[in-house]
């Protein structure tokens, strides 16, 4: 249930590092544990499904599929993991109303705000009660208002679900709200306490 911010300038290696704590890249030294068990021990499939079931994932950019609706880019983080189409949607619609956006269930993400995106790509995050939600510079695309409510959202997602939040950041006054804060510079990573 930890938020930890981890902080550096641009190149530093902040993506790379969650990239590396939800095991897309292998390290190329040490080891990444989940639970006691290395990454690097897991096939392709297992990583995958620790993946879908476990961690949630917010980027700068929203990532949403055009095509679909705001209701159906909520939904298909669980109909991927294997929930019937009903119970996905009903999830979907909670989570959606729950950050206040239940008046843009039909609306396609070009009919969005960069804000109603990114909050929508946030409710895809925590839909599926991940243990701990990776972000990556998730209000560096928004304005000043708009990070605010979006940060928020996430913050008070993840604790609402006890869940644990990692962001990696170059704005330290986003960091400073985190319960630690983490600074990575020439490869390693400082405790700010």
């Amino acid at each position: 249930g930890e938020f930890l911010s981890i902080v550096g300038p641009s190149g530093s290696g902040k993506s790379t590092l969650l990239h590396l704590m939800a095991g897309l890249d292998q390290p190329s030294a040490g080891s990444v544990l989940w639970h006691g068990c290395s990454w690097q021990k897991l096939g392709d499939a297992e990583r995958a499904t620790i993946r879908s079931n476990h961690l949630g994932f917010v980027y700068q950019f929203h990532h949403l599929l055009s095509e679909l609706t705001a209701l159906e880019n909520v939904a298909i983080t669980l109909q991927i993991k294997g929930e019937k189409r009903r119970a996905a949607f009903t999830a979907a619609k909670e989570t959606l109303s729950a950050f206040g956006l239940d008046h843009r269930f039909e609306h396609y993400p070009n009919e969005l705000s960069g804000g109603e995106r990114q909050r929508i790509a946030i409710a895809r995050a925590l839909v599926h009660q991940p243990e701990c939600v990776l972000a990556d510079e998730p209000t560096g695309n928004l304005d000043e208002e708009s990070a605010q409510v979006a940060m928020a959202q996430l913050v008070d997602g993840c604790k609402a679900r006890g869940a644990s939040l990692v962001i990696v950041t170059h704005n330290l006054i986003l960091a400073q709200r985190a319960d630690r804060v983490m600074r990575l510079a020439g490869g390693r990573l400082h405790s700010d306490e």
